[in-house]
């Protein structure tokens, strides 16, 4: 059962890229403006699922197509590992705090999955990562063909190593986990995709996550509909590292509200 999942899900992966490529051809020059106003140097690719269609839109499509490093996006995929191996039962788990003193004081105590999803805490993926091993945690990511699947290099590998993905396979991951058709049990992803929720409206909801490498930084999710879901992923370069990362929201909520994909302010 579990092979054919697997099998299902790369033929899965493969219609996604066609259906990608071949609505890919909306190149939204226009789009410049809000990266302009916000003095920010990125891409964004949104794919707009409303009312049974299918429109995909990017801006800056060369660099849409290039690999960085995750960062703390990859806590999505990560918690699915955890989750699959074990190593986390579910969101009410407690994930005893080392003790050590970080700069972010959130950080500096026992931790959940909600937890820990909702304040970046990057000490808890460290432990996961720990415990899974560099070997299981690529064979996950090959399964999921997840960026380049690298995880080697610096520690940890999300952000200071190797591991690398583009703006359009974020999408694709994006739109697999939404649809519940990842090689992992339907309630894990479900409990995933429920500790990613940001906000949400009387007829909407806001699932994403940040990322932030020190060079790069990301914002990745999607806007619930009744009509369809609105999937988005945008990165940026940060020269001016923290007083960059509030432009990875305010670029990407201008661009859905242009489109209507978020209500107005």
């Amino acid at each position: 059962m579990y092979r054919r999942s697997l099998i299902l899900f790369s033929i899965s992966i493969v219609l996604a890229f066609r259906t990608l490529a071949a609505s890919a051809s909306q190149e939204r020059a226009d789009w410049s403006s809000f990266f302009t106003t916000a003095e920010a140097h990125g891409t964004i690719v949104v794919v707009d699922n409303r009312n049974g269609k299918e429109v995909a839109f990017v801006y800056d499509s060369e660099r849409a197509g290039r690999r960085y490093s995750p960062a703390s996006t990859f806590k999505i995929p990560h918690s699915l590992f955890a989750l699959d191996a074990g190593i986390l039962r579910d969101e009410f788990q407690v994930i005893p705090w080392d003790g050590i003193k970080r700069s972010i004081e959130a950080w500096n105590e026992d931790q959940n999955l909600r937890s820990a999803m909702r304040n970046s805490t990057v000490w808890v993926y460290e432990r996961f990562a720990r415990q899974l091993g560099d070997a299981r945690e690529t064979e996950y990511m090959r399964k999921i063909k997840y960026g380049n699947a690298v995880a080697g290099g610096g520690k940890p590998f999300w952000v200071e190593g190797d591991l690398a993905i583009s703006a359009n396979e974020q999408i694709s991951f994006l739109r697999h986990l939404y649809r519940n058709e990842l090689p992992f049990p339907v309630e894990h992803q479900r409990l995933i995709k429920d500790v990613m929720v940001n906000e949400a409206g009387r007829d909407w909801i806001l699932r994403a996550k940040t990322g932030w490498s020190g060079k790069v930084g990301w914002w990745v999710g999607w806007v619930e509909w009744p009509t369809g879901p609105v999937f988005f992923a945008l990165n940026i370069d940060t020269p001016n590292r923290l007083n960059d990362l509030s432009k990875r929201q305010e670029i990407t909520r201008n661009i859905l509200r242009s489109i209507s994909a978020l209500p107005p302010y």
